[in-house]
């Protein structure tokens, strides 16, 4: 029984020995799985936080891309109004703009003002060359010793070596000589080709010194051609915003120191029609409001008036010579015709200014429209529809037609002088050509100056009436006390219109007294010109004193 009973404990022992080895296996099975799901539920849990930060970044991200859109819209929208409110403030000063401007054309701004360049020759051309010393060869030799000096065989060969470093020496010294002389050369060519360089910047400096000299010369002198010349350097110097076509033609008439512009202006194309541009969010779209007609017609109006008296101030502010006593500007519009889908050249204003009138205009203050109008423009009644107006002077008839002393020629030989006609005959002439331009006109009077009342009537319903036609065969410059004579004969007669024609020119009191009374003045290039429409050649050459 006590063997058995050692054994029963050895055997318990064992059991709870190995129960208790199962107890620590499974638990470290335990612990094992929990650490496993511990990590797993770690993992789980990473992977939500990361995914949470991943959506919240993905909404913060298209936010911040929906907003960067609407503003990128809005900010193209606030730069679409921005360019139409520059470009319409741009049209709205293009008169205040010019008279912040010195328009004067200084001759001394027509020569040649560069500098000639200095002679800067490659640092290679101005280097001389230069080779290693003889002693750089002779030190590659090595000394004889003196032991070996008695022996005539070293000594012989070190009288070879050192011959033959002098010879490498001697043919160094040659290289260096000729690559000089190459250098020498070059440098010569390059300071040739700088002569020459300078001898014709020279040379046009001296061309243009005395082009421009001479230029200067015939301005002051009055020559009608230089005249013309600078007033349209004045013109291409003026500054127009893009897209304005600055296309013009000028006379000049010495006789009455007129100045006429033909001037090309912009259409009406050159106000925007859109006013605003405005984004619509919902929609996601960039919608346009567009201007009133009403506000395209004024702002077109005063462009058209602007322009004109830009030109005007532009042309006295720069006449040097105080040539131009009278400026005429015509404005006119290259367009289609709706009817005939023809080019057409409607003129759209016409005014006409004397210096002493349009130099008291203050135009940093003046109301353009009502300015015009004071100055008894012509003006469309609708520049935006290219309504056209009259001019109060074609410029076909003070281009170039009228002939003085100078300027005879072999063409004109058969022509008809005006000057030589009796009064008689020049009466008889202005009556048969205003007859032929289709009014019914007919002699009244002669008086011993050449000048002829006719009165005449013009057909045309409504448009027409009585006539009074006066004209002067002068030489002389016609003053405003005959334009006054021919608004009291107008008076008198109840007439509906005057016309005066002149061979020589008017003055600035003439055509002063003029501008707001139903009367025209034809000067002598005029008269020529209505000659020619009707196939007669004339002349206007002056008596000498």
């Amino acid at each position: 029984m006590a063997k058995r009973s050692g054994f029963e404990k050895v055997i318990r022992a064992i059991a709870r020995e190995t129960a208790k080895q199962q107890r620590l296996n499974e638990s470290e099975r335990r612990a094992v799985v929990r650490a496993a799901d511990r990590a797993e539920r770690q993992q789980l849990r990473a992977h939500a936080i990361r995914e949470r930060e991943r959506v919240r970044y993905d909404r913060e991200s298209e936010r911040a891309a929906k907003q960067n859109y609407l503003e990128f819209r809005e900010q193209e929208v606030r730069d679409g109004n921005a360019t139409i409110l520059f470009w319409i403030e741009g049209l709205q000063s293009i008169l205040s703009a010019a008279l912040m401007v010195d328009d004067t054309v200084t001759f001394d701004s027509l020569r040649v003002t560069d500098k000639p360049p200095s002679f800067t020759p490659a640092k290679a051309l101005t280097t001389t060359v230069a080779g290693p010393s003889q002693e750089f060869f002779t030190s590659k030799v090595a000394p004889l010793p003196w032991y070996l000096s008695f022996i005539p065989k070293f000594k012989v060969q070190h009288a070879d070596k050192l011959r033959a470093a002098l010879e490498q020496f001697n043919a160094s010294e040659e290289e260096c000589r000729a690559q000089n002389m190459q250098r020498l050369e070059a440098l010569e060519s390059a300071r040739n080709i700088y002569d020459d360089g300078l001898s014709a910047l020279l040379e046009k400096k001296a061309l243009r010194d005395s082009e421009v000299d001479a230029f200067r010369y015939s301005y002051y002198e009055g020559d009608p051609e230089s005249i013309i010349a600078y007033c349209s350097m004045v013109l291409e110097k003026s500054d127009y915003p893009e897209g304005f076509p600055q296309n013009f033609s000028l006379a000049f008439v010495p006789e009455s120191k007129q100045l006429v512009v033909e001037y090309e202006l912009p259409t009406s194309e050159i106000i925007p029609e859109v006013s605003e541009y405005r984004y619509v969010k919902s929609k996601d779209e960039v919608t346009t409001k567009q201007r009133k007609p009403a506000e395209i017609k004024s702002l077109y109006s005063d462009l058209v008036a602007s322009i004109a008296l830009r030109c005007i101030h532009e042309l006295y502010e720069a006449d040097q010579g105080e040539f131009i006593e009278v400026c005429c500007f015509n404005g006119y519009v290259n367009t289609i015709d709706p009817a005939t889908g023809l080019g057409v050249q409607p003129h759209l204003v016409s005014v006409r200014a004397t210096r002493e009138t349009f130099t008291k205009i203050d135009l940093a203050r003046v109301d353009r429209s009502i300015c015009l109008k004071n100055l008894g423009a012509h003006v469309s009644r609708s520049p935006s529809e290219a309504q056209p107006i009259r001019p109060i002077i074609e410029f076909n008839m003070v281009d170039k037609r009228f002939v003085d002393q100078q300027d005879l020629a072999s063409q004109l030989s058969s022509a008809t002088n005006l000057m030589d006609l009796n009064p008689y005959e020049f009466e008889a002439l202005v009556a048969n050509l205003f007859g032929k331009m289709g009014l019914e006109s007919k002699l009244t009077r002669s008086s011993r100056d050449g000048g002829v009342d006719c009165i005449a009537y013009d057909p045309r319903p409504i448009l027409g009436g009585k006539v009074v036609i006066q004209a002067k065969r002068y030489k002389h410059t016609v003053g405003v006390s005959a334009v006054r004579d021919l608004y009291g004969t107008m008076m008198n007669e109840g007439a509906n219109k005057g016309i005066l024609v002149t061979t020589s020119g008017y003055g600035p009191d003439a055509f002063e007294f003029a501008k707001d009374k139903p009367i025209e003045l034809i000067e002598g290039g005029g008269l020529l010109f209505l000659l020619q429409e009707i196939g007669v050649e004339a002349r206007i050459l002056m008596p000498t004193e």
